[in-house]
């Protein structure tokens, strides 16, 4: 049985977007989603479905479409390929580097060939960025809330749409996807 960590794009930033985790782990359910857990108030759901992964977030996109105005993006990893993406980090931490500083960004699809060279040229911020398939992986060196690397920005250039998270809430998605398939 799939183990799926599905990530709602824009959701609780700014007070815009909110859905209640409670109203989100309740619309899992319904769908017969086994063990929905929510990590955080910021969109991060982890169960276990039948089915395959794409098919479990379609199904879960239309839901929350139906119970709310603003219908978030859900983008989904499967438990398998969010340990691969950690385990094949290709900017991983060195001492006193802030783990909450380095944001992975699930990517909607693949980006095209030549993606990475036009989310790089002509920007020369101080970020250390690394393109892997549907994962991007950004350290931004003087915080997030600094940098002139946004999300928007991201998306334009890579031609793809795709949500962020901390390191910190990756490593946790990924243990609690592990505690959930153990106990399915």
């Amino acid at each position: 049985m799939p183990v799926t960590i599905f990530l709602l794009r824009a959701v609780n930033v700014g007070g815009a977007t909110t859905i209640r985790m409670e109203a989100l782990r309740g619309i899992a359910a319904a769908l017969g989603f086994r063990r929905p857990t929510t990590l955080l108030q910021s969109g991060n759901l982890v169960a276990s479905h039948d089915g395959d992964t794409g098919e479990a977030a379609a199904r879960l996109k239309a839901a929350l479409a139906k119970e709310f105005p603003y219908a978030p993006d859900v983008i989904a990893r499967s438990r398998s390929a969010l340990a691969e993406a950690i385990a094949e980090n290709p900017l991983p931490l060195s001492a006193g580097q802030d783990p909450k500083f380095l944001q992975y960004i699930a990517l909607a699809s693949t980006p095209e060939a030549g993606a990475l060279e036009r989310l790089t040229s002509g920007y020369d911020g101080p970020e250390t960025i690394a393109l892997c398939g549907r994962d991007l992986f950004v350290y931004y060196a003087e915080g997030v809330g600094r940098s002139k690397l946004t999300n928007a920005l991201i998306e334009r250039r890579l031609g793809v749409k795709g949500t962020a998270r901390n390191w910190n809430t990756v490593t946790k998605l990924a243990a609690l996807a592990g505690e959930i398939a153990a106990h399915d």
